[in-house]
This record gives C-alpha cells, structure tokens and sequence, in this order.
C-alpha cells in the first residue's frame, strides 16, 4: 500500500502535540519519524508510547562516535521498539558494524523484531558550495553520496538516507532490495524551509525511494490527515510517460 511508504517526521519538541498527531495520522501512514527535538524533550518513552498505537517508529538519532560508544548506544536504542535507526556514514565500516550488530543482538535477546539499521549520508540542507568550501569536501555531493550508500551496503546496513537528487544512483550501485529513505519531500506548491535537494513524493517514489519523510506539509496542514491522505494518493499513481 503507498501509505506504508510515507513517514511522518514529529517534528514538534512536548509530547501533547506529538501524540494529537500520532493519534490522528495513525492508520494512514507507515512509519512515525522521531528526531532529536523530541526525543531530547520527552525521552524514550515517546518511543514506547507511539508504538503502543500499533504504528512503527523511525528513530532519527544520527549516531556517530567511535565504534565502541555507537555498538552501545544502537545496543539501548533497540530495546525501545524502534523499526528503523540511523547513524552516519561519515563514522565508517567498523562503526555501522558495530551499530548493526549490537541492535540485532539486543532485539534478539530480547524478542524483539531486530531494527533496520540505514545511515545517514549527506544532509538535504547541504548545497555544492557548502559541501566544498564550508565544509571542506572535494568532488560532487551525488559522487560521495554513492560511496558512502556502498559502504554502508558493504558494513551490512539496511540501507541509506540520502536526498531524493541522489535516490536514482543509490539504487543502480545498491541494487534493488536496498532500503532507500528520502526526506527532501515537497508535495507540489509546499514551501521549501530549508531543504535544498528536493523532489515531490511520486517522483521520488518513481526514482527509487523506499520510503519518503514528510513533516511540516501534513504536521503544520488545518486537516493533516486530508494532506497525508493527499501524498498517499500521489504515491500510489503510475509513472507518466
């Protein structure tokens, strides 16, 4: 069903809001996504409760330390429930080993569905001219975007985040049961804040996505079940042409 492609990004910082829209929205999305402002704000048992409602929780933390300290941190975060956790590419082969490893083993232990674990690899905020003289980074965002989804690939990850201007790339190197999650997702008409490599959802869905985030479009909308409604709609069309 196209609505199991689209995740809701909470973004809102008490758990009042948070579960008015959960409440609302659940039963006509996939996934809830958790960032740090929520979770900073209420805690793990924001997982649990969200949960509890029978809809499945991504876990946007964006782990990225050494080795020892993120197999320990992923180790906790798979106790909670959470379908989908994340951590960045950027901390390399034997850290999302270690994420990856350590979350399976603890789900497993305690008969929980083991969690995806996908990375994170260059931020929908991120223009070339950032990425080269801000940042400091030699070559094209969509060259390292592929390189990182490969070595995530490579450390045994589910799969990468990455803008939806790189979703056509990463599924040719990754091949196709590779998990592809896409925020950067602007319904047609929606103001941009401040993503930059955007797509709409059907396109984003037609390039390769597995699945696309969508916040403020549906959380800030009058009706936000109507929006959701609207984009589970758009996903569901065919290809033109």
């Amino acid at each position: 069903m196209s609505k199991e492609k689209l995740i809701v990004a909470l973004d809102v910082d008490n758990r009042g809001r948070a579960m008015e829209l959960v409440n609302k929205l659940a039963g006509n999305v996939g996934l809830f996504k958790v960032g740090l402002e929520l979770f900073y704000a209420e805690g793990a048992g924001m997982i649990r409760d969200i949960t509890a409602t029978g809809t499945k929780v991504f876990l946007d933390l964006k782990l990225h330390d050494i080795p020892n300290t993120v197999g320990r941190a992923a180790r906790v975060l798979a106790r909670y429930g959470a379908a989908i956790i994340n951590v960045h590419a950027a901390g390399g082969r034997d850290m999302m080993r270690a994420a990856r490893e350590s979350a399976a083993e603890e789900a497993q232990k305690h008969g929980l569905p083991v969690p995806m674990v996908v990375a994170v690899t260059v931020l929908t905020s991120i223009e070339q001219n950032t990425f080269n003289n801000e940042m400091g980074l030699p070559g094209a965002i969509k060259d390292r975007v592929r390189a990182w989804a490969l070595l995530s690939r490579e450390s045994g990850l589910d799969g990468v985040v990455c803008s939806p201007k790189e979703i056509v790339l990463v599924r040719e190197a990754c091949g196709p049961d590779f998990k592809i999650i896409t925020p950067g997702i602007r319904p047609t008409g929606a103001e941009l804040g401040d993503q930059r490599r955007i797509m709409t959802p059907s396109d984003a869905v037609h390039a390769g996505a597995s699945y696309i985030v969508v916040g403020r479009p549906i959380t800030g909308a009058p009706d936000p079940v109507a929006a959701a409604g609207v984009i589970s709609e758009e996903l569901g069309k065919p290809t033109e042409g």
